[in-house]
C-alpha cells in the first residue's frame, strides 16, 4: 500500500523540520529547515561533538566575538552536514536580536553565505532564513538582488506575504499551527474541522494570491499541530514537517486529496506596492500576526540564548 507520505511527495515537495540527520536520512525530504532551537537540540546529539569542538577551535583562531564566530560556524557546519543528505536547500537562520535591524541582517547573512562557501558549500543551496518584519523584508530585498537566497518565517498575515512577493524573495514560511493556536484561545475552541483551520486558510489564500499573480516566490507552510493541516495543504509547493508528523504521514495508508493547485482562482485583486506605513497600518490592524510575530521573535531569541549558555558551558570554558 502507498503511504499517506509517499502520496505527499508525489504532490508536494516534503522539507524535514528538523537538524537530526539520523530524521532527515530516514524520511527522504527535498530540503532541511533549522532555527535555533533546532540547532540547540543538535548540537545535544552525540553525533554533533566533534563537530562543535572543531567550531569552537576555528573560532578563536578568528578576530572578533569568539561566542558568535563560533554560533555562526556551528550553525553553517550543521547545515553543510544536512546537505550531505537532502538533494535541495537546507535553511540557516540570521540571529532572531536582528530582527529590527535591515542592515545588521544583511551583514549577518552575508556572513554566513562566505562562511557556507569557505567549507566548498555553493549559495545555491542555501537559504538564509529571516523573520518577516519590515526589516527583514527589506534586507531580503537587498540579499535577493546579490543573489542570496531567502526564507521569510514567522509570517502570519496576508500583508507579510504580499510584502514578501513585492521583494522578490524565493520563500516564505507561513506559520499554520501557531496561527491556530491563536484563533482556539481568542474563540475560546477546541479546535476547527480540518479545511477550516485559521491556519490552513491563511496559506490557502496566500498560495491562490500568488498563482493567480504570477509571483514566483515558493509558499511552504510551516508549523503544523497535525497531519489534518498537512493533508488540507496538499498541492502546496512545499512543506516542512517535524519528524514525529512526518512518521504518523508514513504510518498511514490513507487516500490524500489534492487541495492545492496552480490553476486555483484567487478572490484578491493585485495589491499595489507596499509602503513601509501601509505594511505596519495592516500588521497593526491584524492582533493574531501582530502578536505571534512579536512572540515567535522572542522565542527564537531565547533559543538562541540557550544554544549560547550550551557552548559557554560545555564547549568555549572548557576550550579557554
Amino acid at each position: 500500500m502507498t503511504t499517506t507520505l509517499e502520496q505527499l511527495k508525489r504532490v508536494t515537495s516534503v522539507v524535514a523540520d528538523t537538524g537530526d540527520i539520523e530524521a532527515i536520512k530516514q524520511y527522504v525530504p527535498e530540503d532541511a529547515t533549522t532555527n535555533p532551537s533546532l540547532v540547540y537540540k543538535a548540537a545535544q546529539l552525540p553525533q554533533y561533538q566533534s563537530l562543535i569542538a572543531d567550531a569552537v577551535d576555528w573560532a578563536k583562531q578568528q578576530s572578533g566575538d569568539v561566542l558568535e564566530n563560533t554560533l555562526d560556524m556551528v550553525s553553517v557546519k550543521i547545515g553543510k552536514e544536512i546537505l550531505g543528505v537532502v538533494p535541495g536547500f537546507v535553511s540557516t537562520e540570521v540571529d532572531a536580536r536582528l530582527s529590527f535591524d535591515t542592515v545588521a541582517t544583511v551583514e549577518k547573512a552575508r556572513r554566513l553565505i562566505a562562511l557556507y562557501e569557505e567549507l566548498g558549500v555553493s549559495r545555491d543551496r542555501i537559504l538564509i532564513k529571516i523573520a518577516s518584519t519590515w526589516e527583514g523584508i527589506q534586507a531580503a530585498k537587498v540579499l535577493e538582488e546579490e543573489g542570496i537566497r531567502c526564507n521569510l518565517t514567522l509570517l502570519f498575515s496576508f500583508v507579510q506575504a504580499i510584502a514578501c512577493a513585492q521583494a522578490n524573495v524565493t520563500l516564505i514560511s507561513p506559520f499554520v499551527g501557531r496561527i491556530l493556536d491563536w484563533y482556539k484561545k481568542a474563540e475560546g475552541v477546541d479546535g476547527y474541522p480540518d479545511l477550516e483551520d485559521p491556519g490552513v486558510k491563511s496559506v490557502t489564500r496566500i498560495y491562490r494570491y500568488y498563482k493567480q499573480h504570477n509571483y514566483s516566490t515558493i509558499v511552504m507552510g510551516a508549523s503544523f499541530r497535525n497531519t489534518g493541516e498537512i493533508k488540507a495543504l496538499a498541492g502546496c509547493d512545499k512543506l516542512t514537517i517535524s519528524p514525529a508528523l512526518l512518521e504518523e504521514l508514513n504510518g498511514s495508508t490513507e487516500t490524500l486529496d489534492v487541495r492545492l493547485s496552480n490553476d486555483q482562482a484567487s478572490d484578491d485583486a493585485k495589491w499595489d506596492e507596499l509602503s513601509e506605513q501601509a505594511f505596519r497600518w495592516e500588521m497593526n490592524e491584524d492582533p493574531m500576526a501582530t502578536e505571534k510575530l512579536a512572540e515567535g521573535i522572542r522565542n527564537f531569541a531565547a533559543d538562541l540564548r540557550k544554544l549560547e549558555d550550551l557552548l559557554n558551558d560545555q564547549f568555549l570554558a572548557k576550550a579557554s
